[in-house]
């Protein structure tokens, strides 16, 4: 059965007599008036004032009698039923948290089992083709393609390998356009075929292009 953080109302509606007994509203010898005032008072229907009044007599914390009403019999089992139904509330309340939390978790295994599955598939399906791997090259000063844009290069038209990347200084241009101005000191991440290197070179200017990776 779903617990919830709000115990019942007719269990509200004693713990709030209960309080009046703590606090001295109500004191030991008191009679609290019948099902008209109590209903009027809780906005809520005879029946649950009825619960209510009929688990603090179970309690010892009033009198119930027939034609006489309830009398405040002891102030200090109200303020043991008040404590515990405070303990209480505040355990559904972590329950109901701990219920969220574990939910939260379970998705966020969900997600993270989905994105390795999908990493994993990426990695089969790159480890077992030989075709393209990344490469690493630095524009050093003098190139053939120093303050030229990619796309008045055709880099990859000429050479057959894809700019994936261009790291300028500190920036990262994932995919950059065929605006992108290439300068001395940026750094190239090609994806091609080994056999593309040489034509790779020879664009760059073999001369004036540092090659910073190797294949794996």
């Amino acid at each position: 059965m779903r617990q919830t953080a709000n115990p019942p109302v007719y269990a509200q509606v004693a713990f709030d007599i209960a309080a009046k007994i703590v606090s001295g509203e109500l004191k030991e010898g008191d009679r609290f008036s019948g099902r008209s005032l109590l209903s009027s008072q809780y906005g809520v229907s005879f029946e649950t004032v009825r619960r209510a009044v009929g688990l603090l007599n179970d309690l010892g914390i009033v009198s119930v009698k027939n034609n006489i009403g309830s009398t405040v019999t002891s102030q200090k089992r109200a303020a043991e039923y008040v404590e515990q139904y405070q303990a209480n509330r505040d355990l559904l309340a972590l329950k109901a948290k701990m219920r969220e939390l574990i939910a939260q978790r379970d998705a966020l295994n969900e997600e993270i089992k989905k994105t390795y599955g999908e990493i994993s598939e990426l990695w089969e399906r790159f480890r077992s083709s030989d075709r393209f791997r990344t490469y690493e090259f630095i524009i050093q000063p003098g190139s053939l393609v120093e303050e030229k844009s990619i796309g008045d290069l055709q880099f990859r038209q000429q050479t057959g390998a894809t700019i994936v990347a261009v790291q300028k200084g500190e920036q990262l241009l994932l995919s950059p356009d065929p605006q992108t101005v290439l300068k001395a000191g940026d750094t190239l991440v090609l994806a091609c075929e080994l056999s593309h290197i040489d034509a790779v070179f020879s664009l760059l200017g073999k001369d004036h292009a540092d090659w910073q990776g190797t294949p794996e």
